[in-house]
């Protein structure tokens, strides 16, 4: 008589469990036949998406059928502190809005072999993760998902309680051979660390999602900077000052090297696009001073960049983020990337500046929500889930 299966949850071991969670992900990211699909390399560190969280935790699921054990299932998770809000959000202007802080959990990852799939598996992964979220004070879990993936948007709003809340786009953008001309008008700042720390606490600390702990996003190793743009001739005095008597238009970005944390791959093209592909590149090195269009190579493993904190004022603030983004291009270009890519709110104020493809880029990502606690930390001010979307949302590069 066969011993009945049994399914063990645990925390990830490095040293035994790498070789069976990449197995896992190899299995979850065979894509359909004839169809471009999108494939990720973590390059040997299955933990490299939360590394960097103030808190995180891996989780495993684990077949027991005597003595042969088997990893099945896995997700990981991370817990921060963010804005959520702010109070008293009509008496005054944006700028002098009170942020509104919550301790949230992001669940990610979530992945079940196909051979163990409909045993209620990635739900005991849910389950015992939002444990933790809770054991940790966490007042909020939410999960990001493509919103075509039926099973997965119906396994976190049918069974784990989690509702649709907030639909940011991804925008991608291709990294040509040339590079590319930053407008005559456009000043382009570097702002050290702790300045832009300032800036962005001071001015976009209200924004959703916004990391109480942006100063440890901002000096992290994988953080090429924070700019600026302005028109014309301009001299910083530091954030204070600046906020005090702004330029009549401005833009501010930071820069995230993802390169050095994952690769990506697309994988399912057929030989035309290959080829066009290949010489669109050549034609764009040739003839570089005709800036032509090119695509890069996405059917081997690439890098990107990733543009977050992302904002500005002024009439003429979607034109220098437009600057900004040729910078990040130009970034993108010597560091051997090939796109570039940022999210953002549905609604954002400054999106029509962001140059993107729309072949390469996802016009609706689903992020859904769930309360595991019943009150803010900053005071019971009602409920997170039920808020309307505001204009802009601050996505954290360390979980992109």
């Amino acid at each position: 008589m066969e011993e009945e299966e049994v399914i063990v949850v645990r925390e990830y071991d490095a040293e035994r469990d790498r070789h069976g969670v990449e197995a896992v992900e190899r299995m979850c990211e065979v894509g359909p036949s004839g169809k471009l699909c999108l494939f990720t390399d973590l390059l040997g560190d299955p933990l490299c998406r939360i590394r960097h969280s103030p808190a995180s935790l891996m989780l495993v699921a684990e077949t027991t059928n005597g003595p042969v054990r088997e990893i099945v299932g896995l997700v990981r998770g991370c817990i921060k502190t963010v804005s959520c809000g702010t109070h008293n959000p009509h008496r005054f202007p944006a700028r002098h809005h009170t942020p509104l802080f919550t301790k949230v959990a992001y669940l990610l990852g979530l992945r079940v072999s196909p051979y163990h799939r409909r045993r209620g598996i990635g739900l005991k992964l849910v389950r015992r993760m939002e444990e933790w979220f809770r054991e940790m004070g966490a007042e909020y879990s939410y999960m990001a998902t493509d919103k075509d993936n039926e099973a997965s948007v119906r396994l976190f709003t049918e069974r784990c309680g989690y509702s649709k809340f907030r639909t940011p786009s991804i925008l991608v953008n291709p990294v040509f051979a040339h590079r590319l001309h930053l407008p005559r008008r456009a000043q382009i700042i570097r702002l050290p660390p702790r300045e832009a720390e300032m800036l962005y606490r001071l001015r976009f600390a209200s924004v959703e999602f916004f990391p109480r702990d942006i100063d440890a996003v901002l000096s992290n190793s994988l953080s090429l900077g924070t700019f600026l743009a302005v028109e014309g001739s301009f001299e910083w005095r530091g954030a204070e000052s600046f906020l005090a008597e702004p330029p009549e238009s401005w833009a501010v970005a930071s820069v995230w090297n993802c390169k050095e944390v994952f690769r990506l791959e697309v994988r399912g093209a057929s030989r035309w696009r290959r080829g066009f592909a290949r010489t669109s590149r050549l034609v764009d090195r040739a003839f570089s001073w005709l800036r032509i269009p090119s695509v890069p190579d996405l059917f081997r493993p690439f890098g990107l960049y990733f543009l977050y904190g992302v904002g500005g004022e002024g009439c003429g603030a979607t034109r220098l983020v437009t600057a900004l983004c040729r910078h990040v291009h130009n970034m993108a270009r010597d560091g051997g990337c090939s796109v570039v890519a940022a999210e953002v709110a549905a609604c954002e104020p400054l999106r029509a500046g962001i140059p993107h493809w729309g072949r390469l880029s996802c016009a609706e990502d689903l992020w859904c929500v769930k309360r595991l606690a019943e009150e803010y930390s900053d005071g019971a001010l009602g409920d997170w889930t039920k808020k309307p979307p505001g204009p802009s949302i601050f996505v954290d590069p360390r979980e992109f």
